[in-house]
């Protein structure tokens, strides 16, 4: 797939050392009750390893913010469940889903990785919208 194309589906990037994160988000109307307060998005997230060592994720830490300013942290091991490993050269995916009592927001965060070396280091997860239909 080209650049410009991957920027098309993943609007929302990040580059920490060798590695990619990329984010599409969109919101999901069917989960979504805005007469009783909440919002739900989902968000497919892509992380890219360009370097020459395989990479595993071990865990995330996300900040998440209402439309009236209202903070959430999330921390957890792995993400939907899973420490993956990343080859050089290879990417993971996954999807998961942020429900809100706002109709807006914004999601950021970072993910702990360690290498073959057993080098612990954190990659940035780009900051990316939340916005329900208007």
């Amino acid at each position: 797939m080209t650049s410009s194309a991957l920027a098309t589906l993943f609007p929302h990037e990040a580059i920490t050392g060798d590695i990619v994160v990329r984010v599409a988000v969109s919101y999901l109307a069917e989960q979504s009750a805005p007469a009783s307060g909440r919002w739900f998005w989902s968000y497919h997230i892509r992380l890219e390893n360009r370097g020459t060592q395989s990479v595993q994720l071990l865990s995330r830490a996300w900040t998440i913010t209402d439309g009236r300013g209202a903070v959430h942290e999330v921390r957890g091991e792995g993400v939907v469940g899973e420490m993956p490993l990343i080859a050089p050269g290879a990417s993971y995916d996954y999807v998961s889903g942020c429900p809100l009592p706002t109709p807006t927001g914004k999601m950021t965060g970072s993910y702990r990785m360690v290498d073959e070396d057993g080098r612990n280091f954190d990659i940035a997860i780009p900051t990316f919208p939340l916005v329900g239909p208007v």
